[in-house]
Parts: structure tokens; C-alpha cells; sequence
């Protein structure tokens, strides 16, 4: 499978008419994107793929690498020939300095989201099983294991339920326009 730097796309997206398909989630998309990139969930790759055109070099890109490696793949099988993920991600993008463009009012990307949900629960926990019963301290130990099994699996349902949160997806008429290119 072919990959490139951030550093030749930026080249690339100067001088070549192409595809570039970014493949986070909403709030990470909002938070800070390459300008021109179009959002495509990596869980919405299978049933959206016919938004993109076969006739251009697609570069796929993510935060980091992995969940466009993984969109690459579907890609290719679902028929994609020129199809390249960007290593590094949009972290390597932000580490070399390269412009990008994100919303004003962009939701708190969701690794912090489950940051905060997690610690108001774990308080929340604390605080009822020293006003209200000992036994609610449970709450706080659920939350802890959770956060543990997490670690331990490298999944998170957390994060996945607050990704389906309102403020997390991509509002209508951005979804719309997705739709159109």
C-alpha cells in the first residue's frame, strides 16, 4: 500500500488535482483540518465511497495514520486503485508547521470529552458516597475499571457514545455539501 509524507501533499495539493479525504470524526474534523480535505468517517467509508471520484489520486489522512491505513484498505477493496494514506496524520501536519483551518465553534475533540465525563463521574461517585451512601463509591469504581478495560483493549465505549452525541456530528448542512463533492 503506497503512503506519502505530509510534507509531499503539501507539494501535491499545490500543483495536482486531487482527492484528499479525511477520515476522523466530526469534532476532530471541526477542531482542525487541511484546507480543502472533505470529511468521510472511517465508519461511513463503505456506504459513502461513491462520493469520491475514481478518476483522481485519493490521500487519505487521519490524526495520526491508523484509522486512514485502515480506510485505505476498504478502500482498495471496494475498487479505489490510487490511493495513498498520509503518515503522520494531521499530527505530523500541525508538527511541520503546515497551515490548516478549523471552526470557531468546534466541539472539544473526544479523548478530552471522555477526559471530562470520566473525572465528573469519578467526582460525582466520591462526593454521593460521602453525603448520600458509602455503597455509591461504586460509581467510581465502574468508571475506573471502565477506564482500565479501555487501556487494556484499546477501545473505548465511552468515547464511542459520546460520538453520537448531538454536538458531535457534523451539522446537516455540512453533511449536505459532503455529500455533493
Amino acid at each position: 500500500m503506497s503512503e506519502c509524507t505530509v510534507l509531499t501533499l503539501s507539494e501535491k495539493l499545490e500543483k495536482e488535482d486531487l482527492h484528499l479525504v479525511d477520515v476522523r470524526e466530526y469534532s476532530e474534523f471541526a477542531g482542525g483540518r487541511v484546507e480543502g480535505a472533505k470529511l468521510l468517517p472511517l465508519g461511513e467509508v463503505e456506504r459513502r465511497h461513491k462520493e469520491i471520484d475514481h478518476s483522481k489520486p485519493i490521500y487519505v489522512m487521519c490524526r495520526s495514520g491508523n484509522r486512514s491505513a485502515k480506510a485505505q484498505k476498504k478502500l482498495h477493496d471496494l475498487g479505489f486503485e490510487n490511493v495513498f494514506n498520509v503518515k503522520g496524520g494531521f499530527n505530523a501536519w500541525k508538527e511541520e508547521g503546515l497551515p490548516f483551518e478549523k471552526d470557531e465553534k468546534a466541539p472539544w475533540d473526544l479523548e478530552r470529552q471522555v477526559r471530562f465525563v470520566a473525572g465528573l463521574f469519578i467526582l460525582t461517585g466520591f462526593l454521593l458516597s460521602l453525603i448520600v451512601h458509602p455503597y455509591l463509591i461504586g460509581i467510581s469504581v465502574f468508571i475506573g475499571a471502565g477506564l482500565v478495560f479501555s487501556a487494556a483493549t484499546n477501545t473505548c465505549t465511552m468515547g464511542m457514545i459520546l460520538s453520537k452525541m448531538p454536538w458531535n456530528r457534523a451539522p446537516v448542512a455540512c453533511e449536505t455539501e459532503t455529500a455533493k463533492t
